[in-house]
């Protein structure tokens, strides 16, 4: 397996992009499309966006605390601190985004890794949502999904597909069984449990190895 990942200046440099671009998008929402269902969970394009700020804004005792309220369970603790920090009005949701912009400040376990790899498909969530076409930079998407197949902890929380996966835009191929084909950006949305986004740009070809 070569290596694909990025060196940590350019991954935060892609991340500051990437934020200061989404912030610009969702300063032009209607009160509507804040509200539109995305396919993250039960999450609104509002619960997205809110926990995109959280995690670069926390600290390890805000941490603890939100473990202690979410019993120990830390997938609750991640949906119910976004959802709170949703009820804020959208402007300072969007002022906290960019706040954030050029922050090297990472949630408590986390590296840049997992920062890039949220805003890239956090991103996606909401430009789904909206309808609208949200370019994923090929070099970042491959980074984010080498981190996906190689995520020991955190727990990876979707299965990898049982399959050969293969871009077509970007050196970059993992897996054995069936093949699956596309750009980069769609075999990330595979690997995070966006299926049915990812799928209307995939092609599934032939076996491969045993």
């Amino acid at each position: 397996m070569t290596t694909t990942a990025l060196g940590t200046d350019e991954r935060w440099r892609i991340i500051d992009h990437e934020r200061a671009d989404l912030a610009r998008l969702l300063e032009s929402l209607s009160p509507e499309e804040w509200e539109r269902p995305t396919r993250c969970g039960d999450w609104r394009v509002r619960d997205v966006a809110a926990h995109l700020t959280v995690a670069a804004r926390s600290t390890y005792r805000w941490a603890l605390r939100e473990f202690v309220r979410a019993r120990g369970d830390v997938d609750r603790m991640i949906h119910d601190s976004a959802v709170r920090e949703a009820e804020r009005p959208v402007a300072e949701i969007v002022a906290n985004l960019r706040a954030i912009t050029g922050s090297r400040h990472l949630a408590p376990g986390t590296t840049p890794r997992e920062a890039l790899l949220d805003i890239l498909v956090h991103g996606q969530d909401i430009a789904l949502a909206l309808g609208v076409e949200r370019r994923m930079p090929p070099r970042a998407a491959r980074d984010a999904a080498d981190r996906v197949w190689t995520m020991r902890f955190p727990p990876r929380p979707w299965p990898l597909p049982k399959a050969r996966l293969v871009a077509t835009d970007i050196d970059w191929a993992r897996g054995r069984g069936e093949e699956i084909r596309g750009p980069i950006s769609a075999l990330l949305l595979l690997l995070t449990g966006r299926t049915a986004a990812a799928e209307e740009h995939l092609d599934r070809a032939h076996p491969t190895g045993p």
